[in-house]
């Protein structure tokens, strides 16, 4: 578990640190998933808990980030509520409905890598103070791509449940 090694490197200012384990954690979950489709050992549970991780450690940044004032609150609110939506989606499909598949979309792809590169971007601004702060266009295109792909899970999901 690299997030409290993560947590503690933020918060002792060596972001230097926090960018490299961030950049392991992003890679390492890369060719996992690429190993695992190219040998064909996808699994249920490695479906699961895959994104699992992933949204404790992007859940996680964007509460520390928000506390730190790196990004807005509302940013924060916005991308944590779009990932309580889909897990309560697809709590509510699999309870009522039996129906506990949840596809990726290519909404979501982009919103995930747009909220792994706004968080490795602020990152590096730290570690590096010759670059400039983060353009609001890169903070308002996150949160366009994290609200219509929450919209389009709603929509799937909706769709889900009409069907059964």
């Amino acid at each position: 578990m690299i997030i409290p090694v993560f947590v503690t490197a933020i918060i002792y200012a060596k972001y230097d640190y926090a960018l490299y384990l961030f950049v392991v954690a992003m890679l390492t979950d890369l060719l996992d998933g690429l190993f695992a489709r190219l040998a064909d050992q996808k699994t249920e549970l490695g479906t699961f808990l895959d994104p699992l991780a992933d949204k404790f450690l992007l859940v996680t940044s964007f509460i520390l980030f928000s506390l730190y004032g790196w990004i807005p609150k509302w940013l924060a609110v916005t991308i944590i509520s779009r990932d309580l939506i889909v897990v309560i989606g697809w709590v509510l499909l699999s309870l009522i409905f039996h129906r506990s598949k949840v596809e990726p979309v290519l909404l979501g792809k982009a919103a995930i890598a747009s909220q792994l590169l706004l968080l490795a971007y602020i990152l590096l601004s730290l570690t590096q103070p010759s670059i400039p702060p983060v353009p609001k266009v890169f903070v308002m295109l996150t949160a366009g791509l994290t609200a219509l792909s929450g919209i389009q899970y709603i929509y799937k999901g909706l769709k889900q449940a009409n069907a059964a």
